[in-house]
């Protein structure tokens, strides 16, 4: 059997699509064809389109076992559980094949296994993403995903090394670490304990071919974001850029939801991080959020000038202490509050690039041309086809619609 014969769609955090690959890879040794569904459920909106787009699949794919998993199908599994072909796997069975086979046997009549279509593409990367651990132990209030993956569960460094290895056996030389809570990976070994810096440090070090190293979403709360600074500092490999899951810039919002930072923490973390990029993720119309609060985190944007913003209106989720907290803000406000935001922080980025045109740097490419600085920038290059998952250096031109214009230097 041959993973080509499984199809996946992926929807919400790089998690998912990490997940994703792995189950396909898993499946493909012992069930002949499949179509697999990892859902999200971060959002309504994130849980509607899931529910959606199954149902779209169910109906264009009679003749195959559809496995829907993830947040949404672990919150919700009667929006799935009811429709033709089906099968419903949990988040704490989603990476045991048994559960997968066991489904399938049980299913009558047993479909022909034949995909009649299916315009979900599976990703091609031009990074690896390494999973280094799962789950959260903190209770943000309006936080599900803590609900519908558990608590933090810290990987053994032997097999993130060992996937770290593969990925560069298959010519992906920039790693991505990757987690629900990767800022709170510990995991003791003997009598040592190692933390995400450590595994940073270990990597580098054990793996040379790496050129690129990166993490994702970071909790401003924790002191390893000054260790990874001084990385950073200290090895070019290591990408001068961090995305914190800030939330909100104004300390009685961040009380509310049970944040565990405050926007001095965040203030004294770009002051030490000299050199180093930020981008954040925002929730607009948080219940409580008045227009005096919300000008408090533009005022901190104004004045940390993250180059990126994820800002999304706050949407409440069934069983979190925000769905019932009173003085609820109005959707339309929230969304308001998104394009507000959002304009300011396009500034921001346009400010940052054009002080790095007419640099040199280096990128990776990814398709068409397309690739990233290590501040995650997008740039076109000019002139013949660079094969995906190369690194090289540009020169940066112009800029246009946020993306860099560059040619290769002769």
């Amino acid at each position: 059997m041959q993973a080509e014969n499984i199809k996946t769609l992926s929807f919400g955090c790089r998690l998912n699509a990490l997940e994703c690959e792995k189950i396909k890879y898993m499946l493909a040794e012992h069930i002949n064809t499949a179509i697999v569904v990892n859902t999200c459920a971060v959002t309504a909106e994130g849980e509607r389109q899931s529910g959606q787009a199954v149902r779209k699949i169910a109906r264009e794919n009679p003749n195959c076992p559809i496995f829907v998993t993830g947040c949404a199908a672990t919150r919700n599994p009667k929006l799935f559980s009811d429709i033709k072909n089906i099968i419903v796997i949990s988040n704490a069975d989603k990476m045991k094949v048994d559960a997968y086979i066991t489904a399938v046997d049980n299913i009558t009549p047993a479909p022909d296994s034949t995909i009649d279509n299916f315009n979900g593409n599976d990703e091609h990367l031009s990074k690896q993403f390494v999973q280094v651990q799962n789950g959260c132990n903190h209770k943000c209030a309006y936080c599900v995903t803590r609900l519908l993956r558990g608590p933090a569960v810290s990987f053994a460094y032997s097999d993130i090394l060992a996937d770290v290895r593969n990925g560069i056996k298959n010519g992906f030389y920039e790693i991505v670490l990757t987690g629900v809570d990767i800022a709170s990976y510990h995991y003791t070994d003997g009598d040592k304990t190692i933390f995400i810096s450590d595994v940073c440090k270990k990597l580098l070090n054990d793996v040379p071919e790496i050129q690129r190293l990166r993490l994702s979403s970071m909790d401003p709360a924790s002191p390893e974001l000054f260790k990874i600074v001084d990385l950073i500092h200290n090895d070019k490999r290591m990408m001068p850029h961090m995305h914190l899951s800030m939330q909100s810039g104004s300390d009685a919002i961040l009380s509310s939801m049970g944040r565990r930072h405050s926007s001095e923490t965040v203030r004294k973390l770009v002051q030490y991080a000299n050199g180093v990029t930020f981008s954040w993720d925002i929730i607009c119309g948080f219940p409580g959020e008045t227009d005096e609060l919300f000008n408090e985190t533009l005022d901190l944007v104004h004045e940390l000038k993250p180059i990126k913003i994820h800002a999304f209106p706050f949407s409440p989720r069934p069983n979190t202490p925000a769905a019932t907290m009173p003085n609820q803000v109005d959707r339309a406000i929230s969304k308001k509050r998104v394009k507000i935001i959002t304009d300011i922080t396009n500034q921001n980025m346009q400010n940052y690039m054009a002080t790095q045109t007419g640099k040199t740097v280096s990128v990776l490419v990814e398709n068409d041309n397309f690739a990233r600085t290590p501040d995650d920038i997008p740039v076109k290059i000019d002139g013949a086809p660079i094969p995906a998952k190369t690194i090289c250096e540009v020169r940066l031109n112009t800029i246009t619609n946020y993306t860099f214009l560059a040619n290769r230097p002769k």
